[in-house]
């Protein structure tokens, strides 16, 4: 899938090989795409090539896409950020679009799923008013918490109980319990 117009893209994410893909893919495409590892790099790519695009990844080396989308949109208050994550989550998601992201994926992505998500901005009709959100439940957290950090932990149950402070069991009770629906 290509655009009619090509577009300044800047592409921040600590794996290298998965950047570096997604760049040539989208400089494939006709696109101008400069990459960057950390927080540093995107703000100097963006102050001094001023990119109408970016691909985000939420979890950097140590620190937050989030927080990183804010300075960026700071830096460049035109951009449009597509955040991207191997960990996705309902609250992250509503907190990366609150933030300003025009979307966001689950990794695996390829560069047509990217710019699949820009296009569905261009395109998509001007909503008058913001829709309430509702904040997910105490349980709901809870339990997204303790998936991550299961995944975070390779799976190993003794391991995530030791990283939640809980006893093996309670874990594996919690983990046959389905999510609270909010």
């Amino acid at each position: 899938m290509s655009e009619l117009r090509p577009a300044r893209i800047v592409v921040v994410d600590d794996d290298e090989t998965f950047r570096a893909r997604l760049a040539r893919a989208l400089r494939a495409r006709g696109h101008e795409v400069w990459e960057a590892s950390d927080r540093e790099g995107a703000l100097l790519v963006a102050r001094t090539n001023t990119p109408s695009r970016a691909v985000l990844d939420l979890r950097l080396a140590e620190e937050s896409g989030l927080d990183l989308l804010n300075a960026l949109r700071a830096a460049v208050p035109s951009i449009d950020c597509v955040m991207l994550t191997g960990y996705g989550s309902i609250p992250s998601a509503v907190d990366a679009v609150r933030r300003g992201a025009i979307n966001y994926l689950t990794k695996p992505v390829d560069a047509d799923d990217v710019l699949r998500a820009f296009e569905q901005r261009e395109h998509a009709p001007a909503s008058p008013e913001p829709e309430a959100w509702a904040a997910p439940s105490l349980g709901r957290l809870e339990w997204e918490h303790i998936h991550r950090v299961l995944v975070d932990c390779g799976g190993n149950v003794s391991r995530a109980a030791r990283v939640l402070g809980l006893h093996r069991r309670t874990l594996q009770r919690k983990l046959r319990v389905l999510p609270p629906y909010r």
